[in-house]
């Protein structure tokens, strides 16, 4: 049976096909769903962009699979190794893929920033690379230090550090690596209730610090109410609010008026069409349940409660409630994916955004952040260098930023183009 890979090369899929595979939504494997995505990116005109968004944010873990994959296809590697589509988190696994050739790597280290550099050097693989070394030795932004201990011949740190041999030591009778196991894989029906206690203790530190942090602005706020920025209506969505036909439901020609349930089924026809809104109704439900706290109840709900909780609270117009959401433990990446886009929050949540170490790791969180009309302007310029090539042409056509993120946007997208053209 012929791969799916096959018949987009052969162009032998319907176009509603084809818009499936460059939003990855097609049922292949992983590996196979990326060398879809990188095929279309690279060679089809119509449904390319998409691809290449979709590559943009591909899921990290599946990524890196195929980044390190020696067995991957050489046009997906050279797809990821490319400076105009390279993806951070995927390039430890790229240098060390025996696949990535010499003359790639050179090609990557003649225009490596810093960020990149210093991966690079901690690649055992790349510093056994001669023309790679000299070519990272004449790169401006190697520091001094580095230059010399290439120069002397000596890599700096491998990025995988080394597995310690297993310790054979004896503890109560028996061995250390059995006992280690015995901690890490406690008997079965006390974990779980084990790790509840220890995370709702956690959970509790959290609020704790967090509310003794910001004890002025706390006070300051005193009683205020929960006020959702840009209203009830965007909070609960515009189905919850929907126009609805009011007027009798005619029966049948030929249907009698008095059905055999008597008044009360006679009655039926005429009843509203209800709108089926389970998943407005049920964030009704917690606006309610917020509406009853206060400003310390909030800022506790921020810290320990569920995503549909924080997706709300994120929107308090109170700031130090907004904040909070962003310090909780159990937030996720793909949540803080969606706050970088929004433009009902206050400008204190996406200026609080970039300050997050593990949020900026996230291409995802960047590009929504710039691409955001509510991104004050200088914090969307500081962040543009980071994106790749072609989100950089999607932004400069986006007529919701401001003129000057469009400009810069173009102008960048035109310099990274030139500069790709010569290598």
């Amino acid at each position: 049976m012929a791969r799916m890979i096959d018949q987009i090369r052969a162009s032998k899929l319907p176009s509603n096909m084809m818009q499936f595979a460059a939003r990855g939504a097609l049922q292949v494997p992983p590996a196979e769903n990326i060398e879809i995505l990188v095929h279309l990116a690279r060679h089809n005109k119509v449904f390319g962009d998409t691809a290449r968004m979709t590559l943009a944010g591909w899921d990290e873990k599946a990524s890196v699979a195929a980044a390190s994959d020696p067995q991957t296809s050489a046009e997906v590697l050279e797809y990821f190794i490319s400076a105009d589509n390279l993806r951070p988190s995927l390039l430890a696994a790229l240098l060390e893929n025996p696949s990535i050739s010499e003359t790639q790597v050179v090609k990557l280290a003649t225009s490596a920033m810093r960020d990149t550099i210093e991966v690079m050097l901690k690649s055992g693989r790349v510093c056994r690379m001669s023309r790679v070394v000299q070519t990272l030795r004449s790169n401006p932004y190697l520091k001094k230090e580095e230059a010399e201990t290439l120069s002397r011949g000596a890599g700096v740190t491998s990025v995988i550090a080394p597995v310690p041999e297993p310790v054979v030591a004896v503890t109560n009778g028996a061995p250390a690596a059995e006992a280690n196991s015995q901690q890490q894989h406690p008997p079965a029906g006390t974990s779980s209730a084990q790790e509840a206690e220890v995370g709702s203790a956690v959970d509790d530190e959290v609020v704790s610090a967090y509310i003794k942090q910001n004890e002025a602005a706390i006070a300051a706020e005193g009683d205020k109410p929960f006020q959702s920025v840009g209203g009830v209506v965007e909070l609960l969505g515009q189905d919850f609010f929907p126009v609805v036909d009011t007027a009798d439901v005619q029966p049948p020609a030929g249907a009698s008026t008095t059905p055999a349930g008597g008044p009360a089924a006679a009655a039926k026809p005429k009843m509203a069409m209800q709108p089926k809104v389970p998943d407005a109704a049920k964030r009704l439900n917690t606006v309610q349940k917020i509406n009853g706290l206060d400003v310390k109840g909030r800022i506790q709900l921020a810290l320990k409660g569920n995503k549909e909780e924080r997706s709300i609270l994120i929107r308090d117009g109170t700031k130090v409630v907004a904040l909070a959401v962003l310090e909780a433990p159990k937030l996720s990446d793909g949540e803080v994916e969606k706050f970088a886009s929004q433009k009902n929050v206050l400008e204190s949540v996406l200026r609080q955004i970039p300050l997050k170490r593990r949020f900026m790791k996230n291409y995802i969180v960047v590009r929504n952040l710039v691409a955001n009309p509510r991104t004050p302007l200088d914090l969307g310029l500081g962040l543009m260098k980071n994106l790749l090539v072609q989100d950089l042409k999607n932004l400069s056509a986006n007529k919701e930023v401001s003129e000057t993120i469009r400009k810069l946007a173009t102008k960048m997208y035109k310099q990274k183009l030139e500069d790709a053209n010569k290598k």
